[in-house]
């Protein structure tokens, strides 16, 4: 997680956080970030980070990170998107959330649509 929020400090990008588990729905991942129009727009504007919850993988530490930033960002349900602006300072990071997105039928172009929304301040 750090070196997302090192990247998006220093490319001056926002952050993409992609809340997610085991057994939940893959709808989103299938109908939005597996697509072209996804990936050329993210690439060009967000620094993407998924957050597996039930990652049996991360260290016991890792995952109370992820839990704690998952409530402190005010996600209930998964799976969920959240947009932010993060930076670090005196080696302190800081996430300063701008929104939350679900996924929504209607395919990458409108979920992009919604997202820069959020990203403009609409």
């Amino acid at each position: 997680m750090i070196d997302a929020l090192k990247m998006c400090d220093e490319q001056r990008k926002p952050l993409l956080i992609f809340f997610t588990s085991s057994g939940i729905s893959q709808s989103i991942q299938n109908e939005v970030f597996a697509t072209r129009d996804f990936l050329d727009w993210s690439t060009k504007n967000i620094i993407l980070l998924k957050l597996d919850l039930s990652d049996t993988s991360l260290s016991a530490e890792e995952r109370e990170q992820n839990v704690k930033l998952k409530e402190a960002l005010g996600i209930e349900e998964l799976p969920k998107v959240c947009l932010a602006t993060a930076s670090i300072r005196k080696n302190k990071p800081m996430i300063n959330k701008l929104g939350l997105l679900d996924y929504n039928v209607g395919g990458a172009k409108r979920w992009i649509s919604d997202a820069k929304s959020i990203l403009n301040g609409d």
